[in-house]
């Protein structure tokens, strides 16, 4: 018998990268994409698990480059996806160029949507199928510095939970935000963001410890997992604390030299 088929976006390096590991040791084929070639060289890496690999380089912020992704399954059955592949983006707003903030939302809000909409409805169709969407605990945090990729994280935070009651009555598939606060990982170089506090901060969380931990979270049916405890606090203190001092913190954060001072 074949194996279970999982789906991994964002593959190419950080959570991505480890959440493909995870799923190929646990027994599942895998497809594999992102947005440059370096995911090919990540299919390698899971290869050695003795699974059956294929990488997708596409456009995840556009509907062609999802449904080139889709059809490489070739109508078999999608038991996991792992809606991961983001888009970061620091600097004040009105610095951003166009093009660059819409490819935030246009990956994380429009891309996450339109492939879970389709995987979705494949899930529900067969009665099973497990989905983890990498959301962040900045979606609870007005993102100065950072407030196009924020304000993409709270609409996932927020769509997540809608969906998940949409679909309550299909025992069989399940959908799990994973919510971690700043990793270890390419983020803050392609988002323009290494001369910040948060972009030199040491103390990131490793993007292994975060795929494990939305990995067990999703298999357990989990509706929503903070990893790390410092996070989860963060995540506390947004629904007491006036959004103009979150604001301000973030500022500190975020801000272009910030990590000079």
């Amino acid at each position: 018998m074949a194996n279970k088929l999982a789906i991994v976006t964002g593959a190419s390096t950080g959570i991505g990268f480890e959440l493909a590991h995870l799923a190929a040791q646990n027994g599942y084929d895998l497809i594999v994409a992102a947005d440059e070639p370096l995911i090919d060289a990540a299919a390698a890496d899971f290869k050695t698990h003795g699974v059956s690999v294929e990488s997708v380089e596409a456009d995840l912020s556009t509907a062609e480059g999802i449904d080139r992704l889709l059809a490489t399954t070739n109508g078999r059955q999608i038991h996991v996806l792992c809606a991961n592949a983001g888009r970061g983006l620091g600097h004040g707003f009105l610095d951003q160029s166009v093009a660059d903030w819409r490819k935030v939302i246009d990956t994380n809000v429009f891309g996450t949507s339109y492939i879970l909409q389709k995987v979705l409805a494949r899930m529900v169709a067969h009665g099973e199928g497990k989905v983890l969407v990498t959301g962040s605990i900045a979606g609870h945090i007005p993102g100065a510095f950072q407030a196009v990729y924020n304000a993409s994280k709270a609409y996932l935070d927020n769509f997540v939970p809608a969906i998940i009651n949409e679909i309550k009555d299909h025992k069989g598939v399940t959908i799990t935000n994973l919510m971690p606060g700043p990793v270890e990982t390419e983020f803050f170089d392609r988002g323009g963001m290494m001369d910040t506090d948060v972009g030199q901060s040491k103390s990131k969380s490793d993007p292994a410890d975060v795929a494990k931990d939305g990995w067990e979270a999703m298999m357990a049916g989990k509706s929503a997992i903070t990893s790390g405890w410092k996070n989860k606090v963060q995540t506390v203190l947004t629904h007491v604390v006036p959004d103009s001092v979150l604001a301000e913190q973030h500022r500190a954060m975020a801000e272009p030299g910030s990590g000079n001072k």
